[in-house]
């Protein structure tokens, strides 16, 4: 009997809920730690960037209005099914990061114990960014947390699971959209997570996956006018100051964590990165006139 051929896995990007490849109509070699050619993934362009940004607009009116315990259902639902591929991303992580089966099972569980997390609090950070505000007079006074918008995402270069997901969950559950930018070096976690969103209950869009050269991809989405934010855990120090620059343009929010891409994920996130991409509504209201008891509704 013959031995028989592998069936070589085809990556593709993750735009709108559906999987296109690069417009460009390029790939690039994708190796494991010790230089070992592992499989090829699509190039991005500017015009896949773009494409990417129209598809997380078009899915941010339906996600950040959905409520938050229904965002957080979706998201539990996400974790699940990566639970169910766990071996797969064990495999992937490992080869990715040059580590042992061991410690790559290790950083995979932490990384579906955290989207776990962060879904349990879609319906607990207003509770704690939010309340009433004590004012003179007769008013209500009501500040409430809104996502942002739209938000590029330049994913960690060296954590290829655990730091995508600590970057991509926040922004999520918050009720922003994401454009992610893939490890350049280690995609394969990030382009098989685009799988795990199809088949989940996430909208199309509400989460979009590009690989390729990050600093290729990251430009035309900072200073793009229909991204309202942008976190740069990827980027180099070189490469944050440039899209800090053209991000300028349009005011958007700008998250560089100190210092760049090299922060420790297995750490406890807290909530800094849902607060960094919410904006507060502040809403008065009448309370009412007051009865002859001095009392109102």
């Amino acid at each position: 009997m013959s031995e028989r051929l592998s069936v070589l896995k085809t990556y593709k990007l993750y735009v709108g809920g559906k999987f296109p490849r690069s417009e460009s109509g390029r790939v690039y070699e994708v190796t494991d730690a010790k230089g070992t050619w592992l499989a090829n993934a699509p190039l991005s362009s500017r015009k896949d960037a773009r494409d990417a940004v129209v598809a997380a607009r078009k899915a941010f009116g339906g996600w950040s209005g959905a409520t938050a315990y229904n965002r957080g259902q979706i998201l539990y639902r996400v974790a699940e099914m990566l639970e169910g591929r766990r071996d797969q991303y064990v495999a992937e992580v490992a080869g990715a990061e040059g580590l042992s089966k061991p410690k790559a099972a290790a950083q995979v569980d932490a990384a579906i114990d955290r989207w776990v997390w962060y879904a349990g609090w879609t319906d607990k950070i207003a509770q704690v960014v939010g309340g009433g505000n004590p004012v003179a007079g007769p008013f209500f006074n009501l500040s409430t947390p809104e996502p942002t918008g739209v938000v590029a995402v330049l994913a960690p270069q060296k954590s290829s699971f655990l730091g995508l997901v600590s970057v991509i969950a926040p922004v999520v559950a918050t009720g922003n959209t994401a454009v992610v930018v893939a490890s350049e070096e280690s995609p394969l976690p990030a382009l098989s997570l685009g799988e795990v969103l199809a088949t989940s209950d996430l909208p199309g869009g509400v989460v979009n996956i590009l690989s390729g050269r990050t600093a290729e991809i990251a430009a035309p989405l900072a200073a793009h006018q229909d991204v309202n934010a942008i976190d740069l855990a990827g980027a180099d120090e070189t490469l944050a100051k440039e899209l800090e620059i053209a991000a300028a343009d349009n005011l958007k929010r700008v998250l560089r964590p100190q210092p760049v891409d090299n922060a420790d994920w297995s750490a406890t996130p807290g909530t800094d990165r849902m607060t960094a991409f919410l904006e507060t509504k502040t809403v008065w209201h009448p309370t009412g006139a007051l009865g002859a008891s001095g009392s109102s509704y």
